[in-house]
C-alpha cells in the first residue's frame, strides 16, 4: 500500500476531493471520491467527507490501496490493431467477441486478447476491464478505442462525454425509411417487463439522442449511417427498433427471422474520430464492414438493377 503524507499550505479554501485529483492527475475525481468514503484518506488523523473544505496547515495522509491482482488469462486471440502508439491503440473488432469479461466468463474476451498483445493497458475501469474505454456489443463490428495508461484513458473518457469523439455506425435495417435524414431523442432505461433488455421508458431513462442518414433504400430494407451524440447501451438497436425499422439478425430487439440467416445484427462501427490524449491533434479511422455484412448489401444491389 502506497502511504502520501503533505501539509496543505495555502491560505484558499477548496474541497478535499478537488484538491487531490488536482494532485493525482493520472486518478478521476469520481476515483477521489471512492477514497475519501472508503477511508483511504485522512485529515489530521480523521475521516472527513469529500466536500470537507481544507484549512492552512490541513495534513493530509493518503493511503492508495494496492491494486487487486488482476487474474485475467492472457490468450491468443486473432485481434486487429489498426493503429497503436504508446498511449492508445484502435481495435476493429469482429462478430461474436465478447468486449470484456464477466463474473463466471472470464475467457475469450477481446481484453483477454489485448493482454497477449498488448505491452500495457489501463487499469482505471477496473480489474475485468483493463484498457476499455467504451464497448461495443458481442456482434456489433468495427472500431473501439482501447487506453494503454490512466492518464490516456481519462482523456479519452472525458472527449466520449462531453461529446466530442465522433462514433459513426451503419445498420442495415428492416423497412423502408422516408425521411433521407432525422434525429431519434427517446429516453433508454431497463425494459421493466425483462431486466435483460433495454428500452425506452417514460420514466428512469436517460437521454438518448441517435443521427441518421438514408445511404440507400432497396425493396423492404434501408441503409443507413448513424451517428451517436450519446452512448447509451444497446442505443442504436433500441432506437431503430422502437421506431419500427429493426436492424436486421438483431437476436434480441429485430425479427425473430431474416432471410439471410444472420446471427447478429447488422451495425457495424465504421469510423472514430478523436482528439489524441497527448498530442492533441485529430485523429480519424474508418474501417469497412465485415464480408458477411458487404455480401448482404450486395445482394440487395443487384435486386435494385
Amino acid at each position: 500500500m502506497k502511504n502520501d503524507i503533505f501539509i496543505f499550505d495555502s491560505e484558499k479554501e477548496i474541497r478535499l476531493d478537488k484538491y487531490i485529483s488536482n494532485q493525482y492527475k493520472e486518478y478521476s475525481r469520481s476515483n477521489i471520491q471512492k477514497l475519501i468514503d472508503n477511508n483511504h484518506i485522512k485529515v489530521n488523523g480523521k475521516n472527513e467527507k469529500k466536500n470537507y473544505i481544507l484549512k492552512n496547515g490541513d495534513e493530509i495522509e493518503i493511503n492508495f490501496p494496492k491494486p487487486k491482482k488482476l487474474e485475467l488469462k492472457a490468450e491468443e486471440i486473432n485481434i486487429d490493431i489498426i493503429y497503436e502508439d504508446e498511449y492508445l491503440a484502435v481495435v476493429n473488432k469482429q462478430r461474436d467477441l465478447v468486449v470484456h469479461p464477466a463474473p463466471g466468463n472470464r475467457e475469450g474476451t477481446l481484453v483477454n486478447g489485448l493482454l497477449n498483445e498488448l505491452d500495457n493497458l489501463s487499469s482505471i475501469n477496473g480489474v475485468i476491464r483493463p484498457g476499455i474505454v467504451h464497448r461495443i456489443d458481442k456482434d456489433t463490428t468495427g472500431l473501439l478505442l482501447i487506453a494503454k495508461n490512466n492518464l490516456a484513458h481519462l482523456e479519452l473518457s472525458k472527449e466520449i462525454k462531453k461529446h466530442k469523439t465522433k462514433r459513426e455506425y451503419t445498420a442495415l435495417v428492416h423497412g423502408i425509411i422516408p425521411n433521407n435524414k432525422g434525429k431519434i431523442v427517446l429516453p433508454i432505461g431497463r425494459d421493466p417487463k425483462n431486466r435483460k433488455k433495454m428500452a425506452v421508458v417514460s420514466y428512469n431513462g436517460k437521454k438518448a439522442v441517435t443521427h441518421f442518414e438514408v445511404l440507400k433504400r432497396y425493396k423492404n430494407y434501408t441503409y443507413l449511417k448513424l451517428n451517436l451524440e450519446t452512448g447509451r447501451t444497446h442505443q442504436i438497436r433500441v432506437h431503430l427498433a422502437h421506431i419500427d425499422y429493426p436492424i436486421v439478425g438483431d437476436p434480441i430487439y429485430g425479427r425473430k427471422r431474416n432471410e439471410f440467416n444472420m446471427e447478429g445484427q447488422l451495425l457495424h462501427a465504421k469510423t472514430i474520430g478523436f482528439n489524441h490524449p497527448r498530442t492533441k491533434e485529430y485523429m480519424e479511422f474508418t474501417v469497412r464492414e465485415p464480408e458477411d455484412y458487404t455480401k448482404i448489401l450486395e445482394i440487395l444491389n443487384r435486386r435494385n438493377e
